[in-house]
């Protein structure tokens, strides 16, 4: 909030002012009635009315000035707040995405930040116009009334002792709270990203009584913190009309016996009044912090989380071996994104390894070929190269460096990479596949070109400017594949990843999409991960990896020789061999 500490002063320093000129007001209406009507002259009770008047209308602009001012800074302040919450969420390691979990940092993003701009807004208005006509009120009261200030002054410390002790409790109230809406935003993403599976199995109520259960418990959270926090509304309440009946009695025995004027427990009437809503708006100020302070903690956890991958200070190359990419003995070991998950899988205080002991070396334009079962490995080992996960053991080098003494935007600047389940975003066509890059319409077609997609881009109404729905819904799944390929090869990199990009393209079109990199990008040095047999069998070297080791390495022909497992998967997808 430094940045808008101009603002911020300004409008509460107007916000001061209003406060105390109405604390004026009810002062000039005693005088009026004590000092001036009872002398019958018209022209200054009429005089000091447009004096009331003047100070209602100041009070009443600059309070809308002030809170105009507060609502512009709180949502600066939270559009600065998410930007840097989403910039660090852009760097965070694999491992620490993995541990916050893709659920909890949506909602810190939302409902969190949303948590945290109610209060910064209330802070500088409720917030500083409460405390003022409250201790303000107390202190004209004294000077108009002792006696009956008195009776403020024993309620006052009642009442703050109350709404100090329930805040205390509502912050882990609402730090639970906020947890079981990530635990509902991640059944409510899993449902929305699965709902086809979900239809065609017909679970619909199993996933309405999960999402109930979480529901369930996220209301139940809800409604013990905002029970806690309810407390203090109507016990203030209560000591505050306790206290007004107490004045209305002790002023009405002070009036009759002469000790006190009318127009004195009138204008101390109205104090109190200002005190009783000063008094409540505390209340919802303790409350709002509450919720805030859970919700800037988790968002402070983010922001706060230390760099794990420093870069780190350059050493000697491996310049010898000729190695484009090398993985010197690479070991590891996913961390899990729960704490039960972090436990040890085995008695002997070991988990199962990812990857174990993995070594091989790829020359410049040359293409490495990864097979093996679902779990194997391979886009571990693939994340590992472009360092989105650190080794636990052993070292990855790329061109000759360790991948952890790159500065992490040159390290993936040599890459050009197509997943899976790679994402389409809800843009262009266009958009889509230069990302935001300087590239040119030519470097785009050609890229589209390459990766088959061309046709059925000038087919799509509206062609490159065809905007794609939310996860490209209006592509088929063949489609999203060639459109991030086309994304990886637009850039004309220096090592291309295929993480399992093509195993929604029919053989032929596959096929093609080989002969296309073969023959136009034979500098390229290319890496693909993948389950079928033929996408693979032209590499330069092929890995075949089971549990996370490697039970072959080799060529094509030489793998069918020595590799058994690589002859059964060949032999399953290909039929018996020749």
């Amino acid at each position: 909030m430094r940045r808008y500490l101009r603002r911020i002063g300004l409008g509460m320093t107007v916000k001061i002012l209003s406060a105390f000129l109405e604390l004026l007001i009810p002062y000039v209406l005693e005088y009026i009635i004590d000092r001036l009507a009872p002398r019958g002259q018209a022209g200054p009770v009429a005089g000091w009315g447009l004096v009331m008047v003047g100070l209602a209308w100041a009070v009443r602009w600059g309070n809308i000035f002030a809170n105009q001012s507060a609502v512009a800074v709180s949502r600066d302040c939270t559009r600065a707040l998410r930007q840097d919450l989403f910039a660090r969420t852009l760097t965070l390691s694999g491992g620490q995405a993995d541990r916050f979990g893709l659920p909890s940092l949506i909602s810190r993003m939302t409902s969190d930040s949303y948590n945290v701009q109610n209060f910064i807004t209330s802070s500088q208005t409720v917030g500083v116009r409460a405390p003022i006509m409250l201790v303000g009120g107390v202190c004209v009261a004294l000077t108009m009334d002792a006696a009956l200030a008195s009776v403020l002054c024993v309620l006052a410390p009642v009442m703050t002792a109350i709404v100090i002790f329930v805040s205390r409790k509502g912050v882990p109230l609402y730090d639970r709270v906020q947890q079981e809406v990530d635990r509902m935003t991640r059944v409510m993403r899993e449902n929305a990203a699965g709902v086809r599976v979900i239809k065609a199995l017909r679970k619909e109520a199993w996933e309405e009584r999960r999402f109930q259960e979480v529901n369930r418990r996220l209301t139940r959270s809800d409604l013990t913190a905002s029970t806690v926090m309810a407390i203090p509304a109507p016990a203030v309440q209560m000591f505050m009309n306790l206290g007004l009946i107490l004045v209305v009695l002790v002023g009405a025995r002070r009036v009759d016996s002469g000790a006190a004027e009318p127009g004195v427990i009138l204008a101390f009437l109205i104090y109190f009044n200002l005190i009783l809503h000063s008094a409540m708006s505390f209340n919802r100020i303790f409350l709002l912090l509450s919720k805030a302070a859970a919700s800037a903690d988790r968002i402070g956890e983010v922001l706060r989380t230390p760099e794990d991958q420093p870069v780190l200070p350059p050493a000697e190359e491996r310049r010898e071996n000729g190695a484009l990419i090398e993985f010197d003995r690479v070991s590891f070991t996913h961390a899990g994104t729960r704490p039960e998950e972090n436990a040890d899988s085995f008695a002997g205080g070991r988990r199962e390894k990812c990857l174990d002991g993995i070594s091989f070396r790829l020359k410049r334009g040359e293409t490495l070929g990864i097979i093996g079962h679902t779990g194997a490995g391979k886009s571990t080992l693939i994340r590992l190269l472009m360092r989105f996960y650190d080794a636990d053991e052993g070292t990855v080098y790329v061109d000759g460096r360790d991948v952890r003494t790159y500065d992490k935007r040159a390290l993936r600047e040599k890459f050009g990479a197509a997943f899976q389940s790679d994402v389409i975003f809800a843009e262009s066509i266009r958009d889509n596949i230069s990302l935001g890059r300087p590239l040119t319409d030519e470097e785009l077609l050609r890229a589209a070109e390459d990766a088959m997609a061309a046709d059925f881009i000038a087919e799509k109404p509206g062609g490159w400017d065809c905007g794609a729905d939310i996860k490209g819904a209006n592509f088929s799944g063949g489609q999203k594949q060639r459109l991030c390929i086309a994304r990886a090869l637009a850039a004309q990199p220096e090592i291309l990843i295929l993480d399992d990009a093509a195993s929604a393209l029919d053989y032929q079109t596959d096929a093609r999409l080989r002969q296309a990199l073969r023959e136009r990008y034979p500098g390229i040095t290319t890496v693909i991960a993948a389950q079928r047999v033929s996408s693979i069998m032209a590499a330069s070297l092929i890995l075949v990896l089971e549990n996370g080791r490697i039970t072959g390495a080799g060529r094509h022909e030489e793998l069918l020789e020595r590799c058994p497992v690589y002859r059964d998967i060949y032999q399953s997808q290909m039929g018996d061999l020749a």
